[in-house]
């Protein structure tokens, strides 16, 4: 039975990808009185924008809101309901950093993003095609918190593409993401087809059950998490690895992609082992056709323990105890900070990196997996402690092995800092309805 999702009551974001080049903000906000929040919401509820013709948007440009456990218990959610969410949930990033490998300079600590256990209950989510399309939403924002003396804004964050057009270790982003049943159109070739209840509670999902989520329907249906994660970029420590592990400007883009598994175009190397192909790149019919298991078993094009055969291991499981379709996630992610110029190889000393949107059913089973057992421990792929060369812990190991031709490097710094992250909760649109009506003083 084909599955038809309902797009006008889910949240945008959830399938509209970033235009092409974005603008966006991301806006925290602390709940002093509940009052004040419902009538936040009550006055958003219009100008948050639905998922309908996510694939054509008649406006290049979404709003959309978010809630952390703490800023539903805030609001008056009862306390069957709050206790009913997942663990991970209620629980909270920051509280679960050792099992994130959060620790050492990614230690909440250090983190300059609030989170739910200090000041983030709503987030407000802005993306545009433009920098006046973000303004319109940002002044609608900024018009429904007017007077609201109970609501605080405490950060703000401004996103968009870098003008190189590539994130800020020189990658092309945004490539792969799995394709969702009932999304409408064809899959690509090599894209995965998922379940929709992997991403929108109301569906069913790769174990057969419909993901649900705690009180009643009209509440969590069509509804997300999204496991935030704002990521500093040592840029200059990445620009010094590979000028310390290559002698040419082509063999450090050879280094950059045996760690990624992609080159920095975006072609994969399990297309293009030698060099670099951005005509590959560029074309989707061909920048995500391959496999792992049946085509580079050993790894002798893309290394096991690269970027992406971490992230999305497609065929390279099979045969194993892990089911790769229950910890698919769907990424979005948005460049902050400026751009180091060309060639500078110390730090500057400016904040600059991702934040990343992680959109997933169930935030245990799919990001936290993900990241505690794919992504900051190789045991999976036979690497022991050794972690993701890009985006890993590197408290337990700094090496990266490559297959062919063989080669260790050693001494990775910790290019990816988190500075920032939450599991946050994704109402559909008349999720939100229901809280203003049932949520707050009456």
């Amino acid at each position: 039975m084909a599955v038809e999702l309902e797009l006008e009551d889910i949240q945008g974001t959830v399938l509209r990808s970033r235009p092409m080049p974005y603008f966006g903000t991301y806006y925290v906000f602390t709940i002093d009185d509940a009052g004040s929040a419902i009538t936040l919401i009550k006055r958003l509820l219009p100008h948050i924008t639905p998922a309908a013709h996510w694939d054509a948007p008649p406006e290049n440009a979404w709003i959309n809101a978010t809630f952390s456990w703490e800023g539903l218990r805030k609001l008056g959610l009862p306390r069957e309901i709050l206790n009913g969410f997942p663990r991970e949930f209620i629980q909270g990033m920051a509280a679960r950093k050792e099992f994130l490998g959060d620790v050492g300079v990614n230690d909440p600590s250090h983190w300059d993003m609030p989170h739910g256990g200090n000041g983030l209950d709503i987030g407000l989510l802005i993306m545009a095609g433009s920098p006046e399309l973000r303004d319109v939403k940002a002044a609608i924002g900024r018009e429904a918190v007017a007077g609201l003396g109970g609501l605080r804004t405490i950060n703000r964050l401004d996103v968009g593409l870098p003008p190189t057009g590539r994130e800020h270790f020189g990658f092309v982003d945004g490539i792969s993401r799995p394709y969702i049943e009932g999304q409408g159109g064809n899959p690509l070739p090599g894209q995965p087809v998922a379940k929709a209840g992997e991403f929108v509670l109301g569906y069913e999902n790769e174990l057969g059950v419909i993901a649900s989520g705690p009180g009643p329907e009209e509440f969590w249906r069509n509804s997300t998490y999204i496991s935030l994660r704002k990521i500093h970029q040592d840029v200059a420590a990445f620009r010094r690895f590979l000028r310390d592990n290559a002698e040419t400007p082509d063999g450090r883009e050879l280094v950059a992609a045996q760690m990624m598994g992609r080159w920095r175009s975006g072609c994969p190397m399990a297309l293009s082992p030698e060099k670099d192909d951005p005509e590959i790149a560029k074309d989707p019919m061909r920048n995500n056709d391959f496999t792992f298991r049946a085509e580079d078993p050993d790894g002798d094009r893309t290394a096991p323990g690269c970027h992406i055969r971490r992230v999305n291991p497609r065929d390279a499981l099979d045969g194993t105890v892990v089911d790769m379709r229950l910890h698919r996630l769907l990424r979005r992610g948005s460049a902050y900070g400026p751009v180091l110029p060309e060639g500078v190889t110390e730090d500057d000393g400016v904040d600059r990196g991702l934040v990343l949107a992680i959109i997933n059913a169930n935030p245990g089973r799919q990001f936290e997996f993900v990241q505690s057992q794919w992504i900051n421990d190789g045991d999976f792929i036979s690497q022991g402690e050794r972690s993701d060369p890009i985006a890993g812990r590197r408290d337990r190991s700094d090496e990266f092995a490559v297959p062919r031709p063989r080669h260790r490097y050693k001494g990775l710094a910790a290019f990816s800092q988190t500075r920032g992250g939450e599991h946050l909760f994704l109402p559909g649109l008349g999720g939100l309805r229901w809280m203003v009506e049932n949520l707050g003083p009456h």
